[in-house]
């Protein structure tokens, strides 16, 4: 079955002139403990302002896709416990409000100006409110350290002529500009794909926070295994599709500890008030299982898809342009999209949406040298490591070979896995480096029906367009 991380990677990621560099330039202000890592925010157009504008935006849209719990009793208490975090963030006093999603899987996300969500996948599986706390630290992270707007702005300059980007986010522009970026909950391809940097200067604040509010630092460390633990276990958490996974992340938070002096004294682990809160929301009725947002819900395992149609739809983003089969559906998830026919989606066993027949698109984004720089066969061999990292029983039948993508130069290769209808499935995966990542189309069906689905794949990866 192929899904989790793998949606990240398969379930399905120019300076202006020194007027505009004066803006990187501010220093979150730094605390007594003067042996923390001091972070600052990178480069903005978009004023804090703005950022709140942004964010409500978004979120209204996204409320309107995701199934909210609408609980005030479990959104009280993470308001109660997100401002007192939010209360130690350092930079602009946004106007944080933190609320639920009805969605078991272990996934949380913070929108510009502090629009936080929280599924309650994380308060189940979290064992202390420090667990918790830890989550929601590292979204307020992201919120000071104006990551969202951060890739906005990047995404922006490489859009328009430097000589207007002084100017462009005066006035009333920021309406013009969503035209631009994508507006509306689709704007998380922008606003929520993060980098590997990034996510470390989350995680170290995040500890920062909790240190500052008297919570014991370690539970975000603590939840990091939990996480991995699930995804050793072929249960990668959805966390790990939205949150490119740094090297040796719990091993850098704890020595963010270690420099601040240790937990704090008398730190705080636990409250007599999560545990209600979390045994309330485990006794809740489950999520629904239909149409969730943008994302795949499993199907009927007893059914296999039809043939795919040779009559094709267009899908487009920022990022590429492809055809698909007019009798498949697209879902769409940040920058990643799936496209597959109906029962091509089902339920993994584990109660996860996995994909048996259809094609994943993503970005995946490879380790760098120490110049920075990666070529094509490093990037591609790292996909299909993480493809089976955390597809245990994959395993490569067919070795990269050339091919084009899109009038660029890419690899090919293909996989063999245990599908989730049964027997093995085959994997053919195919990339091309671009200035977004690793930009890959991993194409699905069982061994058995492969052959039937394997013209429509060929026609799909031929389809491909990049934006010039």
């Amino acid at each position: 079955m192929i899904g989790g991380k793998v949606g990240r990677a398969t379930s399905h990621t120019i300076r202006p002139a020194v007027a505009l560099l004066a803006m990187a330039s501010l220093v979150l202000a730094p605390v007594a403990q003067a042996e923390r890592t001091r972070l600052k925010p990178g480069w903005n157009l978009f004023s804090p302002a703005q950022d709140v504008e942004l964010g409500r935006r978004v979120a209204t849209d996204a409320e309107r896709q995701l199934p909210m719990l609408n609980d005030r009793r479990v959104d009280d208490y993470l308001n109660r416990v997100g401002k007192r975090l939010a209360a130690k963030a350092p930079g602009e006093a946004y106007p944080y409000q933190f609320k639920i999603v009805n969605d078991r899987t272990i996934n949380a996300f913070a929108l510009p100006g502090g629009f936080v969500y929280i599924h309650r996948g994380i308060i189940e599986a979290a064992d202390s409110e420090a667990q918790l706390a830890g989550v929601m630290a590292h979204e307020i992270g992201h919120v000071a350290l104006r990551h969202g707007t951060n890739q906005a702005t990047k995404q922006y300059a490489a859009q328009v002529p430097l000589a207007i980007l002084g100017g462009a986010l005066g006035g009333n522009s920021l309406g013009g500009l969503l035209a631009q970026l994508g507006a509306g909950f689709a704007a998380n391809s922008i606003l929520l794909k993060y980098s590997r940097d990034a996510e470390r200067q989350a995680d170290l604040l995040g500890a920062q926070i909790l240190y500052d509010t008297n919570y014991d630092p370690r539970g975000i460390p603590q939840f990091f295994e939990k996480i991995q633990n699930e995804s050793k276990a072929g249960r990668p958490p959805q966390w790990l599709s939205s949150h490119p996974n740094p090297e040796n992340r719990e091993e850098l938070v704890n020595t963010e500890i270690e420099r601040m002096g240790g937990p704090p004294r008398n730190y705080k682990s636990d409250s007599a008030e999560f545990q209600e809160i979390k045994r309330y929301v485990l006794a809740l009725p489950a999520p629904p299982k239909q149409g969730q947002g943008t994302r795949p819900t499993g199907g009927d395992t007893g059914s296999r898809p039809g043939a795919p149609s040779t009559r094709t739809q267009s899908f487009r983003n920022e990022i590429v342009r492809f055809e698909y089969p007019d009798n498949w559906r697209a879902y769409t998830q940040g920058n990643a999209a799936t496209v597959a026919p109906q029962n091509g989606i089902v339920d993994n066993g584990n109660g996860r949406a996995a994909v048996a027949y259809g094609v994943i698109f993503s970005v995946f984004e490879p380790q760098t040298d120490r110049r920075g720089q990666v070529t094509l066969e490093d990037a591609h061999e790292q996909l299909l490591q993480d493809i089976q990292r955390n597809n245990p029983r994959a395993r490569v039948s067919r070795q990269s070979v050339r091919v084009r993508i899109g009038g660029e130069g890419g690899l090919s290769s293909t996989l063999v896995n245990d599908s989730p209808v049964g027997g093995r499935e085959m994997i053919w995966v195919v990339s091309t480096l671009r200035p977004e990542g690793l930009v890959f189309f991993a194409c699905v069906a069982p061994e058995n029906d492969f052959d039937t689905f394997d013209r429509a794949f060929q026609a799909l990866v031929d389809s491909v367009r990049f934006p010039r």
